[in-house]
């Protein structure tokens, strides 16, 4: 029998990304640590997680054909990642992120350019056999279109036994009105910092207590806090903590938020407690942020 698979549903592009000693000021030029390309982009960055944990992701998103792209597929190959749902645009061009890390601030400064590159689609979505999936995630982009993504998910979900159901996960990051429409629509719902903060809410606790009402009934709300950790309430109405585990240097935060989210939805979908998923996602990010990129993360935490 096939491994069922994790899907990711949102961004890639290439985040070409400056390691500098510090951040440098306006209108002067100066050098940098070290300099390199990197696949990129939340839902991108999840499935490269997941993979050098052991399991078997998937992507979804759009890309446009050209040497980005080329770069972008060849690294998916390398990762082991299925991009037989990846959907080819004719109009717009693959993104590009330009990040610096500053690890004597533990800093990453990120800018996207904006290159017109459609998102997939509802119609896109319709095409994918839902039968090799356990469980998919979205990154919170365009959100009416998602909505309807994960309404053929539960219809699907009707039609199979409760073994068979592909459990849904939504992430809200960015504070655009839109996307919290998608707050009822997860059986798992990662909540930002920045967005809890929007709401007004100065810890993880108080953002959860404060946003589970817009979640469905039985869903998981999580959110993580940076240096201080990460919790995550359930339909039991307890408070469930970790601490974040931070590594002896700080060396690269870039990312460190899609590997947490990886980390958490690898564990919960291999049957582990939420507190396992917790404290396994803040070690995990934790420990990525002691070296550049995502590759020791196979070397210290690899599928059991």
């Amino acid at each position: 029998m096939l491994k069922k698979k994790i899907l990711c549903v949102g961004l890639v592009c290439v985040d070409i990304i400056s390691v500098v000693d510090k951040y440098p000021e306006e209108d002067t030029d100066s050098r940098c640590l070290s300099q390199r390309w990197q696949r990129g982009g939340n839902a991108s960055n999840m499935c490269t997680v997941l993979s050098l944990l052991g399991a078997s992701p998937a992507f979804m998103g759009s890309l446009s054909a050209g040497h980005m792209a080329d770069f972008i597929m060849a690294d998916f190959s390398r990762r082991a990642i299925d991009v037989s749902a990846v959907v080819w645009q004719v109009k717009g061009q693959t993104p590009c992120a330009c990040c610096l890390v500053c690890p004597s601030s533990g800093s990453r400064t990120v800018i996207l350019s904006d290159t017109k590159l459609p998102d997939v689609t509802e119609e896109d979505f319709s095409k994918v056999d839902l039968r090799q999936f356990k469980w998919i995630h979205w990154e919170g982009r365009n959100a009416e279109e998602q909505v309807k993504m994960i309404q053929q998910v539960m219809v699907y979900n009707n039609t199979v036994p409760q073994q068979q159901r592909i459990t849904v996960s939504v992430e809200i990051e960015k504070t655009r009105e839109p996307l919290y429409q998608l707050f009822p629509h997860g059986d798992v719902v990662f909540v930002s910092k920045d967005v809890a903060r929007h709401f007004g809410f100065k810890s993880a606790e108080a953002a959860l207590r404060g946003l589970y009402h817009r979640v469905r009934q039985g869903a998981v709300l999580v959110c993580a806090w940076a240096a201080e950790g990460a919790d995550a309430l359930g339909p039991d109405g307890l408070i469930v903590h970790s601490d974040a585990f931070p590594p002896k240097t700080l060396v690269d935060t870039l990312g460190a938020g899609d590997t947490f989210n990886a980390a958490v939805i690898y564990t919960l979908s291999n049957g582990g407690s939420l507190q396992e998923a917790l404290t396994f996602g803040c070690r995990v990010a934790g420990t990525k942020c002691g070296f550049h990129g995502y590759d020791s993360i196979s070397e210290k935490f690899t599928d059991n």
